[in-house]
């Protein structure tokens, strides 16, 4: 690397800085991406004068503190792809788009999308890059920029940018602010069946999939279907139990205790050996198994009413824990736990022993990432130490096995192997106890047989169990659970969507948008409208002033009450903050006027294109871009859309009509004609291919001033172009139009 003395004295003087002059997080599709995202606006400065390759040992750095910055292919579309352009030469902005990524990535977040682009001012870039949560984004982007410049003004000698620290920084965050990984896994199986889902807090696992009316909601493995009576009843592990023998569900004999003589009383009645365990704990803690002495049973009483209300005796079921997870009635995922034990070396001690050969596994840990928890040295495992002669001091001889815990630690696989009657008995235990999604623990010698051949039980039923193990097994096939959870939620491919439509144009959507509103009311539909003068619910204003913004479309995603939406996106909002839908069965573009759409770095036609599509892109499949067929833009736009296109219009001669509908196949009641909805001698006309539909004469709906008010006819249009597209009659679609008066309201 060179020396500061062997740098060009034109880059010795330069001010190396990067300044951000505007950061905002765009929740929802946007200019960009269909994905939320973070944008920069950066001044980069004198460094504009100053690409990568002109900047001694930048490269070098760069590539070694994040060696990973290989895996993107960006420019030439191949692994190494960026650090190739780095070398040949790229600008600042360019390069903070990726590295700010790969911090991202490094720290856990989801895959990464990112652009940097020049605006009309020397040195000043928009940078955009994924932001699945803001504040983690906008750190990642200011460690970035530290990185960067570390970079640049480093010489032999210095010490290099901590990325490690940077990283365990990001990473913390993640941890604390993102999904768990069991809420993530069914959120991304969600993802893959196109229903969409929204976040409910800004930290935590509560999350509503889908919109509206047909939404459901997870809090990690529970859904909207757990019942509170069934969560309560699999807490109190006495009454489970007394429910599943009532069922004939095998189950090991035993009874709750209330003191460490009555613990050892019961041991006696029940038999020995016995197992001690709280009545309402979790995750193994408290839990003895195998114990037939008067004084560890009386020890393992007073631990395990430190975990729990209160404590209970059960017989020992000789065999292996396992965990099976049952949703919604079938078996989808079964794991088996292990005992865990060290092997003495004759010079370290069993604490010693524990640290270096159970907790340094890299599959344990303390976050939701690792599928194996670290072993921590509590009184269950002094009291199995003490029952094989040890303490935590002890240095065991080498060669010799010490047993640490003897149950939990369940990371194997065992799915394939699961006995059909085993698997119904799980089954009736989840229906039994009321769950939904249920994870049975039951003790088997060998899971591939019946229980009752082996004397087996059933040991526990537990609501919300952890996925992980499922997910990430230590050993075996990972489990599509999250399909299964989503499966549950929304089967026969139903998507949790309601019928949204956005609009969006220069001018005149807050009427087109009431319009609509009224349609979906009149055809049954309780409907939610976010515009530019309020906000409503069923026709009912709720709110006053400008809400057609994302947190009032988003609002009325989340009422559960809804049953379809209507949202009014200006250019600005949609710039601003991105839109509160992942995807519209109806986005309508009304006109455009260029001028009302140029301002801070939008100042071309192109830009304006590039804002206004963000309503066609998020069209699906199923659904259609209603488009203004005299306006060039908006015909070019057509080509972007997943779904159909209806074009509206004032004049049936346009040549831009008559070539759509040629192409049409079927007559009116058909659905494989190109549609319109256009105007001749004074009638609405609904066009699908070769067929026409009169629907309704101009002089007949009163806010078109007998069709002389040119914006008023093309509003109507387009609602009707709507309703039409979502299947509501034309009679009604008529009676809609018919009544509609400007800025009517109820």
């Amino acid at each position: 690397m060179l020396a500061y003395a062997d740098i060009k004295p034109d880059y010795i003087a330069v001010n190396r800085d990067i300044k951000f002059i505007e950061i905002r997080h765009l929740n929802g599709p946007n200019i960009w991406s269909v994905r939320p995202v973070l944008e920069a606006i950066v001044d980069i400065g004198e460094l504009e004068d100053f690409p990568s390759d002109t900047i001694p040992g930048f490269y070098e750095c760069l590539s070694s503190w994040l060696p990973s910055l290989i895996e993107h292919r960006c420019s030439y579309g191949e692994r190494g792809g960026f650090l190739r352009r780095l070398k040949e030469g790229t600008w600042t902005g360019h390069i903070l788009e990726h590295v700010t990524l790969e911090l991202q990535n490094l720290a856990g977040m989801p895959g990464g999308f990112g652009r940097a682009r020049e605006t009309s001012l020397r040195g000043v870039y928009k940078v955009a890059v994924s932001a699945w949560h803001e504040d983690v984004a906008r750190n990642a982007l200011a460690a970035a920029r530290e990185l960067l410049l570390a970079a640049m003004d480093y010489s032999p000698g210095d010490e290099p940018y901590d990325v490690r620290g940077a990283v365990a920084r990001l990473r913390g965050m993640v941890d604390s602010l993102w999904l768990g990984p069991s809420t993530a896994c069914i959120v991304e199986a969600a993802a893959r069946r196109n229903i969409p889902a929204i976040r409910l807090l800004a930290k935590g696992n509560l999350v509503q999939l889908g919109y509206g009316i047909r939404s459901q909601r997870i809090w990690t493995a529970e859904t909207d279907r757990t019942p509170a009576i069934a969560e309560s009843i699999s807490r109190d592990k006495d009454l489970t139990k007394a429910l599943l023998q009532s069922c004939g569900v095998a189950i090991p004999e035993g009874r709750i205790v209330h003191s460490a003589e009555d613990a050892w009383e019961a041991a006696q009645e029940i038999g020995l050996p016995v197992v001690i365990k709280p009545c309402d704990g979790n995750h193994g803690r408290g839990v003895f198994i195998e114990l037939s002495k008067r004084e560890e049973i009386e020890s393992a009483y007073r631990v395990a009413l430190e975990e729990g209300s209160g404590v209970l005796v059960e017989g020992y079921i000789p065999g292996t824990e396992h965990r099976l997870l049952v949703v919604g009635g079938r078996l989808v995922a079964a794991s088996r736990g292990d005992s865990v034990s060290v092997t003495g070396d004759g010079i370290s001690t069993v604490n010693e022993l524990i640290q270096l050969q159970i907790n340094s596994d890299p599959r344990r840990g303390e976050s939701e990432e690792h599928p194996l928890n670290p072993v921590r040295v509590d009184g269950v495992t002094i009291m199995e130490l003490q029952r094989q002669g040890f303490t935590t001091d002890s240095i065991p001889l080498a060669g010799q096995e010490v047993i640490i815990q003897r149950n939990g630690n369940h990371a194997f696989d065992v799915t394939d192997e699961v006995h059909p009657s085993t698997a119904a008995a799980a089954s009736l235990a989840a229906r039994v106890v009321g769950l939904d999604i249920a994870g049975i623990d039951l003790v088997a010698t060998d899971i591939a047989r019946p229980l009752a051949e082996q004397g087996g039980a059933i040991v526990e039923v537990n609501a919300g169990p952890g996925l992980l193990m499922h997910i990430k097994p230590a050993i075996g096939t990972p489990r599509p659970v999250g399909e299964a959870i989503v499966e549950h939620l929304f089967p026969s491919h139903e998507d949790g969507r309601i019928p949204i439509v956005g609009i969006t144009g220069s001018y005149g959507t807050t009427e087109l948008a009431h319009l609509i509103a009224q349609l979906l009311a009149l055809s049954g539909k309780q409907a939610g409208l976010a515009c530019s003068d309020g906000f409503y619910l069923d026709r009912r204003q709720v709110k006053k002033g400008d809400q057609a913004n994302w947190k009032t479309a988003r609002n009325i995603l989340m009422n559960r009450s809804i049953e379809a939406a209507v949202f009014e996106n200006g250019s600005d909002s949609m710039l601003r903050e991105g839109l509160a839908y992942d995807g519209c069965h109806v986005g309508i573009i009304t006109n455009v006027e260029l001028t009302r759409h140029y301002g801070k770095y939008i100042e071309t036609p192109k830009q304006v294109f590039d804002v206004l599509r963000t309503q066609v892109d998020v069209v699906v499949p199923a659904g259609a871009a209603v488009l203004n067929a005299r306006e060039p833009m908006l015909v070019e736009m057509a080509a972007l859309c997943n779904g159909e296109i209806i074009y509206f219009s004032l004049d049936s001669d346009l040549p831009v009509i008559k070539e759509h509908c040629l192409h049409g196949t079927a007559g009116i009641n058909g659905v494989q004609g190109k549609r319109a909805v256009t105007v001749r001698n004074g009638e609405i006309l609904l066009v699908n291919g070769p067929g026409e539909l009169p629907l309704s004469k101009l002089n007949d709906v009163p806010v078109t001033c007998n069709g002389q008010a040119a914006l008023e006819v093309e509003n109507i249009l387009a609602a009707v172009a709507a309703a039409w597209s979502l299947g509501i009659e034309p009679a009604v679609i008529r009676a809609g139009i018919e009544s509609f008066h400007a800025f009517s309201r109820v």
